[in-house]
């Protein structure tokens, strides 16, 4: 896990400036701020409305007696997709659309959800319930 997080970090600002570069040699550099900065507002619109319906949908859970899995995931996704729509770049912004919107977040929950499931068997997390 370590070397996978090690090289996000090494290779995707390395590809970030590189896109950069390149989208500004083909399109100008003030297109390129302007678009920075559009996706950035974008961005955080986006997150604070997936955000307070995440939150309604777990405190409406909640009232139910129902076990907010489902929403936990979407809140980390968003979480993470916000965080990272708020980087510069193209690649980053890409990722962080795709965290949050409902339709191209669920098979990203899916495949988070299977590798909790298989962690679990292994014994490598646990989690408890009361």
């Amino acid at each position: 896990m370590f070397r996978w997080l090690l090289l996000f970090i090494l290779v995707v600002p390395a590809l970030e400036i590189g896109v950069l570069i390149w989208t500004g040699n083909l399109i100008g550099p003030i297109w390129v701020i302007l678009l920075i900065i559009l996706t950035g507002v974008l961005g955080a619109w986006l997150a604070k409305k997936q955000g307070l319906e995440t939150i309604r949908n777990f405190q409406q859970s909640v009232q139910y007696g129902q076990m907010p899995q489902d929403t936990l995931l979407d809140g980390a996704c968003i979480l993470v997709g916000g965080a990272v729509l708020l980087t510069p770049g193209f690649i980053t912004d890409a990722i962080g659309f795709i965290l949050l919107f409902p339709a191209t977040r669920f098979p990203i929950k899916r495949v988070i959800r299977n590798a909790i499931q298989k962690a679990m068997q292994k014994g490598t997390i646990t989690i408890y319930r009361k």
